[in-house]
């Protein structure tokens, strides 16, 4: 029973701006978030289970999404930048040869070896039986074998398991008469490209040669396409698009990747030794793509433009000059008997491309040939000085965007200029297996019942890329001779060891302790909020810990330089590993 003198207490009135700025006031996901960008954090992890074999104890762990692109994931797309920087900068003045000698097999590796063989006997006998059972069982085992030989550091894969046609003996090479021959292009150079002197290449050396004793400069490359027509200086569009050559420009961005391939050989064999490169490609405002290169070494000047004027790169495909079945027109269709494409309206077998390509005529011009530009920037660099860690920046900087975000169209003109060259694009085969030979009324290499008539879903052929190849980073295997999971394990053996000079071990985690596994659908898991609360708050202890580490030693010696010992300012950007975001790698 309410009393005489209680009083009846109304909440407050709330006003609507009020009520607005509450709406809008974050939520406890964008705050967590924010605080997982600004401390280095995955913001879209991907959860396993991890088995202890030892305890028995299963739990949930936030694995890094490892994207390379900021719209994706900006702590794990900063790490990936940071990971090429460092290979970048290891690798480009060294001054002894890396060592690429195969390592020899591990113990493990040979059991598993010879139990897979076990295996594979089993397999072929059982599939010669047609006991599908136990094919299935052993197919599930020898997949869990070639797993477990990539967890233990195989390079490449596992060879395919033979297939019931070629499970009799039949090794399957057709060494029949009836078998076509390889045709084979000649080699000769073009009449007008200059001839280059050619001298063995000896695979022994790959650093570069010493200056006075003490000097061992290398070089900064930039390469680009030819022009296609004038173009605005402000944003790279063409001053007349109906003069503007699309269709080279397109054909030169899908070949683009193979004009460089062979502009390395041929600097390769005209010096006569191995050179070793770190490359990045990067899209010019007219949508061309163009290349940085930091060569290991110096060669004349003369030398790198008279081999860039001399290379060049044959198309010999055929010749997509006259398109068959447009959008408009009825498309080919699948025929399950043949194999092949038909023709809608005949019903006959369309051009293979083994036939297009024979019936290409000795006489006959390529279907297009790749060139670059009269532009060739190169510039000398010394290690261990600011302008090498300046031009290691400028060829990592764009690692973290997409092609699509460095060519935002920022008028309407570069946006009619875009679309355009990706029209163009769209009607480009980019390779042998593209969809768009049959736009052309050509069957592509190994073409199959799920392609789309005319559409293809490369990469050269999207919006976002403008025809520019896959990778954006190109890097020659003996730049280091290592890979990035070398580099990142060399990263967190160095601040293990900075870490243990003040009494914290953190012993790498035992690959043979854990198994890990995917989460069945329907499994309950911590939510996204709390595995991000858990790994900031672990990141943040392990930045303490190496703060204090660096304070407590003022100059610590590396256990493992992972950079050159004779390049001091190399080996103290690398001791400072860990950056602002905290990037403190240990586990």
């Amino acid at each position: 029973m309410v009393g005489h003198d209680a009083r009846l207490v109304l909440p407050p009135t709330v006003s609507a701006s009020e009520e607005e700025l509450r709406r809008n006031l974050p939520a406890f996901d964008d705050i967590a978030l924010s605080l997982a960008e600004k401390n280095g954090v995955c913001v879209r992890p991907m959860v396993l289970k991890r088995i202890d074999t030892t305890t028995g104890r299963h739990e949930f762990i936030p694995v890094p999404c490892g994207a390379t692109l900021e719209s994706v994931c900006r702590p794990c797309a900063r790490k990936s930048q940071r990971l090429r920087m460092m290979q970048c900068r290891e690798g480009w003045h060294l001054d002894t040869e890396p060592d690429t000698a195969p390592r020899a097999p591990h113990p493990d590796q040979e059991h598993l070896i010879a139990y897979r063989a076990d295996l594979l006997a089993e397999y072929t006998k059982a599939v010669a039986e047609q006991q599908d059972s136990t094919t299935s069982e052993l197919s599930a085992e020898i997949a869990w074998v070639d797993t477990e030989l990539s967890t233990l550091g195989m390079h490449g894969k596992t060879p395919p398991l033979p297939s019931a046609d070629t499970s009799d003996g039949d090794d399957g090479d057709d060494d029949s008469d009836d078998a076509p021959a390889r045709r084979h292009r000649s080699t000769r150079r073009r009449a007008d490209a200059t001839d280059l002197p050619r001298q063995p290449v000896d695979k022994s050396r790959s650093i570069g040669r010493e200056y006075a004793g003490r000097f061992r400069p290398s070089m900064f490359i930039t390469l680009t396409l030819d022009s296609y027509g004038p173009v605005h200086r402000d944003d790279g569009t063409p001053l007349d698009r109906d003069r503007y050559d699309y269709r080279r420009a397109a054909w030169d961005a899908v070949s683009f990747a193979a004009l460089v391939d062979r502009w390395v050989q041929n600097l390769r064999r005209v010096i006569g030794w191995d050179i070793q490169y770190f490359a990045a490609v990067e899209p010019q405002r007219r949508g061309a793509p163009h290349i940085h290169l930091a060569l290991r070494g110096t060669v004349p000047r003369e030398v790198i433009r008279e081999v860039t004027r001399a290379t060049y790169r044959n198309i010999w495909w055929p010749t997509p000059d006259r398109v068959v079945y447009g959008r408009n027109d009825a498309r080919p269709v699948w025929d399950h008997d043949t194999t092949t494409f038909l023709d809608p309206d005949t019903r006959e077998p369309l051009l293979s491309w083994d036939e297009a390509v024979d019936a290409i005529g000795e006489d006959d011009a390529p279907a297009h040939v790749a060139r670059f530009g009269v532009q060739v920037h190169y510039k000398g660099i010394l290690a261990g000085t600011r302008e090498a860690d300046r031009h290691i920046g400028y060829l990592c900087k764009y690692l973290t965007k997409s092609v699509g975000e460095t060519l935002e169209g920022a008028s309407p003109r570069q946006h009619a200029h875009y679309d355009r060259l990706h029209q163009e694009l769209c009607a480009t085969p980019c390779s042998p297996r593209c969809a768009v030979w049959l736009a052309y009324g050509i069957v592509p290499k190994g073409a199959t019942r799920r392609m789309e008539p005319g559409r293809c879903k490369g990469r050269a052929h999207r919006r976002s890329t403008l025809g520019l190849p896959g990778r954006r980073v190109l890097c020659s295997k003996r730049w280091t001779g290592k890979t990035l999971g070398d580099h990142k394990a060399d990263r967190a053996a160095f601040v293990r060891g900075v870490l243990a000079a003040i009494g914290i071990d953190k012993p790498a985690p035992d690959p043979h302790r854990y198994t890990w596994s995917t989460i069945a659908p329907g499994t309950r898991i911590p939510s996204r909020s709390y595995l991000l609360m858990a790994a900031i708050a672990e990141r943040t202890a392990w930045r303490l810990e190496y703060d204090r580490a660096l304070s407590a030693v003022a100059d610590p010696p590396p256990p493992q330089p992972i950079c050159s010992a004779t390049d001091p300012q190399q080996t103290n950007s690398d001791r400072n590993a860990v950056d602002s975001t905290g990037d403190v790698n240990v586990c």
